[in-house]
């Protein structure tokens, strides 16, 4: 079997000193949220793991995932693609195409069985035999199915990829479905978004990458270093919602003063991602702060919850930092509650009826 450079190999074999690979090391486990006490595990990690072999299938969707992650700045994609994994099929990166480009992923799945992470762009049409999205005369569906067997892991790019986006919404005329219910029998991290933050997609890969296993989920199967809290509640326009202020209208006075958007349909308070945190284009805005409504894109369904721009009508605030696990540990025990109160309150009328019976 072919071996591939470690990621020391490649910073020696360009001339850069240890200095500049412990730095790298160093913004690396910074840009995961790391501990510093874990920065000796990153670095042993580099030195002696050989690069990740990766293939990227694109399904139903519209390459906005590619797009974002091309401009990821921490790390670059430069040093992603060229030093950390090794990228070796993607049908809209790749110089090659047509069935040369075929070729290669399954030579990739042949010499690297087990070992290879499968990042999945998209979702999968399976209405009509999946004829909805064919690539090199077959359908996507099939190809999905055929690089998953011998994958090491999967990777769901994006809303579409999570949780079905636009594609899956209602009436889903082709069918289509997110990953995981095509791919059962793989270890799967979702990393939605429409499209997912650019330091976000680098970040899990480079989880994976150095620790060989994927980060830490929540119940829906994100990246809790990412997921883990409500844009509500690191917005910086939050001040402006626990005092009442609230846009009413796009061309009043409260918005261009950045008072809350709430009232326009905002789904901060019930979305999960980081992007009041981390942001856009190298920590540039995200879109609350160019004055847009949050659309919840990071969450299953969000296009069938809408309309985008019509007030929330029932919204859960339990609490700032409230994480995505607490919010599914209060349903379940909201349930388990009114299940025991239903137990109760039959057998409170079956006693009445045993004794009604009795007389």
């Amino acid at each position: 079997m072919p071996t591939k450079q470690t990621f020391a190999e490649v910073f020696q074999s360009r001339g850069l000193s240890r200095r500049d690979f412990l730095k790298f090391c160093s913004l690396t486990s910074v840009s995961l949220g790391l501990a510093p006490s874990m920065l000796p595990k990153v670095v042993h990690a580099m030195e002696t793991k050989p690069r990740t072999p990766v293939i990227w299938l694109h399904g139903l969707e519209c390459t906005c995932c590619t797009e974002s992650f091309i401009r990821s700045s921490h790390p670059i994609v430069a040093d992603l693609i060229m030093n950390m994994i090794s990228l070796d099929y993607d049908d809209t990166l790749s110089a090659a195409a047509g069935h040369q480009l075929e070729e290669v992923r399954r030579k990739i799945m042949k010499e690297y069985k087990g070992q290879y992470i499968l990042a999945v762009e998209g979702n999968v049409p399976t209405k009509d035999d999946g004829v909805y999205c064919m690539i090199g005369g077959d359908s996507f569906l099939n190809v999905v199915k055929e690089t998953a067997a011998d994958a090491a892991a999967v990777i769901a790019w994006g809303a579409c990829a999570s949780f079905g986006c636009v594609q899956n919404a209602d009436p889903n005329p082709t069918g289509a479905q997110p990953i995981d219910k095509i791919i059962k029998d793989k270890p799967i991290v979702k990393v939605p978004g429409c499209p997912p933050i650019a330091e976000v997609m680098t970040g899990v890969i480079t989880h994976v990458h150095t620790f060989g296993k994927l980060p830490e989920l929540d119940r829906m199967g994100r990246p809790k270093a990412f997921y883990s809290t409500r844009i509500h509640d690191k917005c910086y326009r939050r001040a402006f919602y626990d005092a009442g202020m609230f846009v009413r209208g796009f061309d009043e006075e409260s918005t261009r003063k950045g008072w809350c958007l709430y009232k326009m349909g905002c789904k901060g308070p019930t979305t999960y991602n980081s992007c009041s945190k981390i942001q856009w284009n190298e920590g540039t805005s995200f879109p609350i702060g160019s004055g847009h409504p949050c659309i919840g894109c990071s969450e299953p369904d969000f296009w069938d919850k809408g309309p985008f721009y019509t007030r929330l009508a029932d919204v859960s605030f339990l609490g700032t930092d409230t994480t995505a696990d607490k919010i599914g540990m209060v349903a379940v025990g909201a349930a388990a509650a009114g299940a025991a109160a239903h137990a109760a309150v039959t057998a409170v009328k079956k006693k009445q009826h045993d004794k009604e019976s009795d007389k």
